[in-house]
């Protein structure tokens, strides 16, 4: 019969423990060894469809709101946490969650920068702009119409009036916190001709910085390197 020493026990416990880890970032980042590097950014992916108050269907890649937003408070509480980068490759999705993680964003009192890799589209505009500092990559595109209505419609009058309040939260978001000005953003909303079945406009990278909507054309250098400028200059508001 073998016996088992504390140190034994100690390594045992210690594989395990590795053994979960490695477990772990196999399923949420598809690889066993990732960096060791703890960094003082947070970085916070929105992908797909920003998911609201309707469960989508199981095919449809998804962010669910109520998931970010812990996460967000966990940002603002955490003083290991300096800055929050803001990755966004989304489709747009439900108006009222977009706006909810919009507004927690640009609330937050640390350093915030977001950057559209691929499309930051429909709602997904207010999101990006909710940061203190916004990039859109070079290729990224950014699809600005007017609020969608899926569904039956009862009451028209009563419909159409609700949604445009609903569009007036949304352009009085996005003119807040960018460059945009409110003409210039209706105008690219209820533009016709961009899109073959539709109204609105498609910016591509440097199109959003030129009108306004985004500050820069950038990559992930570009984006990490703002946050730690941004860190810098709030000082006092970073614990």
């Amino acid at each position: 019969m073998t016996d088992i020493t504390p140190d034994d026990n100690g390594e045992k416990a210690n594989e395990e423990t590795t053994q979960e880890q490695k477990l772990d970032n196999i399923k949420e980042m598809g690889q066993i060894d990732i960096p060791s590097f703890k960094s003082d950014i947070h970085c916070l992916t929105i992908a797909g469809q920003v998911e609201g108050h309707m469960v989508l269907p199981p095919q449809n890649k998804t962010t669910k709101y109520e998931h970010i937003i812990p996460q967000l408070l966990a940002v603002e509480e955490n003083p290991q946490i300096k800055g929050l980068l803001v990755v966004l490759n989304t489709v747009g999705g439900d108006v009222e969650a977009g706006l909810a993680l919009a507004e927690m964003i640009a609330s937050l009192s640390k350093p915030t920068v977001s950057i559209v890799l691929g499309g930051g589209h429909s709602i997904g505009s207010s999101i990006a702009v909710s940061s203190d500092y916004s990039f859109i990559a070079p290729s990224a595109t950014m699809t600005i119409h007017p609020i969608r209505l899926t569904g039956l419609v009862i009451g028209v009058p009563q419909t159409y009036e609700y949604l445009d309040k609903m569009q007036d939260r949304v352009v009085k978001f996005v003119v807040e916190h960018s460059r945009v000005t409110e003409e210039k953003f209706r105008d690219l909303m209820f533009r016709t001709g961009d899109l073959a079945r539709d109204i609105g406009t498609v910016l591509v990278g440097k199109d959003a910085v030129d009108c306004g909507l985004m500050d820069a054309v950038g990559g992930l250098k570009d984006a990490v390197q703002k946050i730690h400028e941004l860190k810098d200059s709030k000082g006092g508001l970073v614990q």
